[in-house]
């Protein structure tokens, strides 16, 4: 193309860097918006401790997940994490219409992963606009916040209702409507307080209207408020006000929901939090949230040209932010706070699949998820006496209690061992990583120590002198009770060697039969070298990454040859209704070894089959629609921190070795990068 005049193609030539790219290029890699609501999945606004789960319906909540609270699925079945009451239903009714998505237009959600807030707005028969924005506060982590905005394009008449519903499973509601009152202070707060279904915990919920402008606690300063239990578990707080022509309507609603597993009187407790929430200022409270989640982004990913890839990844590191917090000593479930998936349980998802991202980038977050298994020991030291062994037994699933929460009828549950170690290896890659040689003496050491002595107990010894781990379900889960499987033991030789180095690391000699034991566990191998899955593999399909483990992430088969043998063997037997983490693994190994066409190839196929409309939420396989899956999130942020960025962890902390960018890449940053919040460049 070729201009005459230059001042024409200056312009010409700024008009089409703005088309290719846009001045808000920055804010895009930060937001995902929609205009479709076909076929739909939300992204959840979480903070740790709750979930809230959007829907495409107008002024509607999905469901909110409270973390770590627990009641029993059926009197006969195994423990599952409560979906919480619905505080987030409300009601607008503009001149006597209830609004739906049948007589609204303009709908659009966006998700912003920097503030961790979700916005939906639309218009209503052009005579107002409407726009709220959900948040899971992260400064007030037992609360969300719903902001409402409505603009009067001609004089209006609203009404606005909001709810707490109270799931049918529960027991004994009981739905109040008090003013409490602090002198000239006036504080409406709307409530249900409930037995869980199975009557194991005591949940309380209590919200209210808030108005910005106005002082909060002036009752003579707020609309009247009319309360209407339509039952007990429907309880309604509402508000009528005339909006006129050209003005700006702005209130919110709050709410906050406690239970007896974090509070001794969670009804009273749930009242101060939306008190709190009521009389703080509006920009006090969410700038205080907004800070938090800024805190949170001093650990991100920026990848230069290519905004889907940036787009993907900066989701799943949001959502593994946003399931976890670094002040609760809690674990992140495979669906994190989206829904009850695998009943809120923790497996070696955790240790194995999100925790190395997070321990690379925040480490208060990382030190939650390991105290969240040393706070269990005892329980996993039990359950390896009552199951004939030494040492401690973790749980292939875990709640609240650290016992095991695996359904009795899955033989994962009894027989999937390989999580005792994981957990070790994750105990010794924190300390690798921060050096925090109390942490190490106080819940590192002493937990390694018996996952050692567990895996000596475990093994079994053979005419050869060598150790063969018996009777085991693998990583591939689709070969049970299998002996000598390639993981499970590839990573107890590995948290074997770990617990020595502990023990030597703060003084202790270690046990000489950690290192003796740990030198003869078999890896069985085929005739052409290529390592075998189990003793009696014979290339059966598999459902996920079991022998290409030992390449990565347990640096046990280093050598080049073997490590593509691997590869190519096993990749073709990858089930497709297999969850996504397999590709993942696959992708950092062909980076590391500097083959980058394979290891993006990989990291796609890793999540875009998985990805669902309209935001892109990740399904734990292409196959499936379970969204989300934090596993696999965690899996893709490996390819990119592990594989692309080079990283590695060793004993001297985390260091860079041979990092390598796909060629749609043109720069990939890594920011906030262990203690020293390094940034690593790669172009």
């Amino acid at each position: 193309m070729q201009f005459k005049n230059s001042s024409n193609s200056l312009i010409l030539i700024l008009l089409l860097l703005f088309i290719i790219n846009p001045i808000n290029a920055q804010k895009e890699g930060w937001t995902l918006t929609t205009k479709e609501n076909a076929n739909y999945t939300g992204i959840v606004t979480a903070n740790g401790r709750i979930g809230i789960l959007p829907s495409s319906n107008i002024l509607e909540i999905d469901r909110i997940i409270l973390n770590n609270v627990y009641d029993k699925e059926s009197p006969l079945g195994v423990s599952r994490i409560l979906s919480g009451m619905n505080f987030g239903n409300l009601d607008l009714y503009i001149n006597n219409t209830k609004l739906n998505n049948d007589n609204i237009s303009g709908w659009k959600q966006t998700l912003n992963m920097k503030e961790a807030s979700f916005t939906t707005s639309f218009n209503y028969n052009s005579i107002a606009e409407v726009s709220y924005t959900i948040y899971a506060l992260r400064n007030v982590p037992y609360s969300g916040y719903i902001d409402f905005e409505i603009k009067a394009l001609k004089n209006i008449d609203i009404k606005v209702v909001g709810k707490i519903n109270t799931p049918k499973e529960y027991q004994t509601p009981l739905s109040t409507f008090r003013i409490l009152k602090d002198a000239e202070t006036t504080m409406p707060i709307l409530q249900t307080v409930a037995k869980s279904r199975l009557g194991k915990h005591t949940v309380g919920t209590s919200a209210t209207f808030v108005w910005h402008n106005v002082n909060s606690g002036r009752e003579d300063q707020r609309p009247e408020l009319t309360h209407t239990k339509i039952s007990e578990y429907d309880n309604r707080l509402s508000f009528q006000k005339k909006i006129t022509k050209g003005k700006q309507y702005k209130f919110a609603w709050t709410a906050a929901q406690c239970s007896t597993q974090d509070f001794f009187d969670p009804q009273n407790e749930s009242e101060r939090f939306v008190i709190f929430n009521l009389l703080t200022p509006q920009k006090d409270l969410l700038d205080q949230h907004k800070s938090l989640w800024k805190d949170l982004w001093k650990g991100d990913i920026i990848i230069d040209g290519d905004l889907q890839s940036q787009l993907d990844v900066r989701l799943a590191l949001y959502h593994l932010y946003a399931f976890s917090r670094g002040d609760s000593n809690l674990s992140i479930a495979p669906m994190g706070l989206s829904s009850q998936g695998y009943n809120g349980h923790i497996f070696w998802d955790t240790e194995l699949w999100m925790y190395p991202p997070l321990l690379v980038l925040n480490q208060d977050i990382a030190r939650s998820l390991v105290n969240y298994r040393s706070d269990r020991l005892d329980v996993a030291k039990r359950k390896a006496i009552n199951f004939g062994y030494k040492g401690a037994m973790f749980p292939w699933e875990s709640d609240d209690t650290g016992e095991e929460a695996t359904p009795a009828w899955a033989l994962t549950g009894t027989f999937e061992h390989h999580i005792t170690a994981d957990v070790g290896i994750a105990f010794w890659n924190y300390y690798r990583v921060t050096k925090d040689k109390k942490w190490l003496k106080e819940r590192g050491y002493p937990l390694l120590k018996e996952v050692a002595d567990y895996w000596v107990s475990r093994s079994t010894k053979n005419s050869d002198g060598s150790y063969s781990i018996k009777n085991v379900v693998g990583a591939n889960e689709f070969a049970p009770n299998v002996d000598d499987n390639a993981f499970t033991n590839g990573s107890a030789i590995t948290c074997l060697q770990y617990a020595s180095l502990a023990a030597t690391e703060i003084g202790v000699t270690p046990n000489k039969t950690w290192n003796k034991v740990a030198d003869k566990i078999i890896i069985h191998k085929f005739k052409d070298g290529t390592t075998k899955e189990h003793s009696t593999y014979s290339g059966d399909r598999i459902k996920q990454a079991d022998v290409n483990l030992l390449s990565y992430p347990l640096d046990i088969v280093t050598d080049k040859e073997t490590i593509l043998k691997d590869l190519s063997y096993y990749e073709p037997k990858l089930a497709e209704e297999g969850p996504a983490m397999a590709q993942s693994v696959f992708a950092v190994i062909y980076a590391r070894l500097g083959d980058a066409e394979n290891a993006f190839r990989l990291f796609k196929r890793s999540y875009e089959p998985n990805k669902r409309p309209p935001f892109g939420a990740l399904a734990e396989a292409a196959t499936s629609n379970n969204p989300y899956f934090a596993t696999g999130a965690g899996g893709m942020l490996q390819t990119v921190i592990f594989g692309f960025g080079g990283l590695h962890l060793t004993d001297n902390g985390i260091i860079q070795k041979k990092p390598i960018l796909p060629s749609a890449w043109k720069k990939l940053t890594i920011t906030g990068v262990g203690p020293e919040k390094k940034t690593f460049i790669i172009e």
